[in-house]
């Protein structure tokens, strides 16, 4: 597969002076609270490079980009050119020292974001910067235009958006994965959540979730129960007559299409919901637009990644956010 025409004009296209103050003001808000939380540290040489799933795609690659450029590698096992193209990136990802990140995305596992970044063929190379996504090449192309690339990504980072990069220190340790210790059972303050919803406690469900959260940040079952009960939190004593006629009447107010999407879908009409939701993200930027595609996320969490009205939707979001 012959390489495509490598461009950067899409970032600049994206860091149009308002949207690139913003990102900028956003990056460094996040730098900020990751210092505050003693996070920001040097990192391991092993870890520019990582491995990601659709899972972790928000903290590993969204989130991590307010900080540093990070490289998108789509590829599969099956694919030739993805064994030649691949440890090219990785060699280049330690020589660059921190200034972008390698996230390598096996196609093959992660079939959802390979249909939301529109990929037709690996591999297949795009960038994310302050959580905007970049089309880079597509195909194994010469170093030199690699470097080019990956050149012009770290100047326009630094210039349009203030992302730096990450500190690298070469004696630090890889980081390891937290010896597991027992946690649960939770059945109890499971239950306990459950009759707090019956008995319409709403902040005792959210509560109760939130105590087994933290604790067992992975229970599934109370990430679940807490998207559910928040919502029902949410909607309570709304007026659903006058939600929808705010949204019907004001189509630019971002509230208004947010609470109305949230009585959309606790009366069942999920696509509804989403697709008012993928709308607003359309038509918004800035604070508006990331209030309405988080809203969205968590209203994919009450509904669960297995429905394929949830995976139709994250595929409408791709587009309309890439």
């Amino acid at each position: 597969m012959q390489p495509r025409n490598m461009s950067m004009s899409g970032v600049v296209d994206l860091a149009a002076v308002k949207a690139a103050q913003e990102a900028k003001a956003k990056a460094e808000q996040a730098r900020a609270e990751s210092a505050r939380q003693g996070g920001g540290g040097a990192v391991s040489p092993a870890n520019l490079v990582i491995d990601v799933d659709e899972a972790g795609f928000e903290n590993d690659v969204l989130q991590r980009s307010a900080e540093v450029p990070v490289v998108l590698d789509f590829w599969a096992e099956w694919c030739e050119p993805c064994k030649q193209l691949g440890p090219l990136l990785e060699r280049l990802a330690t020589e660059y020292n921190g200034r972008f990140l390698l996230a390598k995305i096996d196609v093959d596992a992660n079939q959802m974001l390979m249909q939301q970044f529109g990929i037709q063929g690996i591999p297949a190379v795009f960038a994310v910067v302050a959580g905007q996504a970049l089309p880079l090449f597509q195909g194994a192309a010469p170093e030199a235009q690699i470097r080019e690339t990956i050149d012009q990504l770290v100047q326009v980072a630094e210039e349009r958006f203030g992302i730096t990069g990450i500190t690298v220190d070469p004696d630090a340790t890889e980081d390891a994965a937290p010896a597991e210790e027992p946690v649960g059972p939770y059945d109890a303050l499971l239950e306990a959540a459950v009759q707090a919803l019956d008995a319409g406690d709403l902040g005792g469900a959210v509560q109760a979730y939130k105590n087994v959260l933290a604790d067992d940040p992975g229970n599934s079952e109370a990430e679940l129960g807490l998207a559910q009960a928040e919502l029902l939190q949410r909607v309570h004593g709304l007026d659903p007559q006058q939600v929808r006629k705010d949204a019907a009447e004001k189509p630019a107010d971002v509230a208004a299409q947010i609470a109305a999407a949230d009585l959309d879908l606790v009366g069942g009409h999920v696509e509804d919901a989403f697709g008012r939701l993928v709308d607003t993200v359309k038509r918004t930027f800035g604070d508006d637009r990331n209030a309405a595609r988080v809203r969205l996320l968590e209203l994919f969490e009450v509904v669960g990644a297995e429905d394929p009205r949830v995976a139709s939707a994250r595929s409408a979001l791709a587009r309309a956010l890439f």
